[in-house]
């Protein structure tokens, strides 16, 4: 995890040592539900087809970081589809089909951000952190990369 809260990229050996526990225990869910993202990066694959493959057929996979690519090697953003026996939920913008409960995390959100940015009813804007440099879109008068 970063200092700002985002999930960090794993190493290498991280990300194999996943793998290995992933795949030996998702024969045993039902339900899977990924929702991993790096900002600004394609989501990372969590779940390779064989994974699918062993799982049980009826199981759901719903693969909320779909949008960025999707945590599951076989999903199709934008869709629902049923591999090896497993439906795998790739829709993307799940909040539109929820608009009352959209807005209500809309609203939650920007008052995180409002009481982020001025922890005490004051303006302070810290460049060098991931939060602050990411909501701004100029710095003055300027685009940052």
């Amino acid at each position: 995890e970063t200092a700002g809260g985002y999930a960090a990229e794993l190493t290498e050996q991280q990300q194999q040592q996943q793998q290995v526990e992933l795949e030996a225990r998702l024969p045993d869910f039902d339900v899977v539900i990924t929702t991993a993202l790096i900002p600004g990066r394609p989501a990372p694959r969590l779940i390779p087809a064989s994974a699918v493959a062993a799982m049980r057929p009826g199981s759901v996979v719903v693969d909320l970081a779909a949008e960025a690519g999707g945590n599951c090697e076989l999903t199709s953003p934008g869709e629902e589809v049923v591999r090896e026996g497993v439906t795998i939920v790739g829709l993307t913008n799940l909040p539109s089909s929820m608009p009352f409960h959209a807005s209500q995390l809309y609203a939650r959100n920007v008052s995180a951000l409002l009481h982020h940015l001025a922890p005490e009813g004051e303006l302070v804007l810290d460049w060098d952190d991931e939060i602050t440099a990411g909501a701004c879109v100029t710095r003055k008068e300027e685009v940052p990369a």
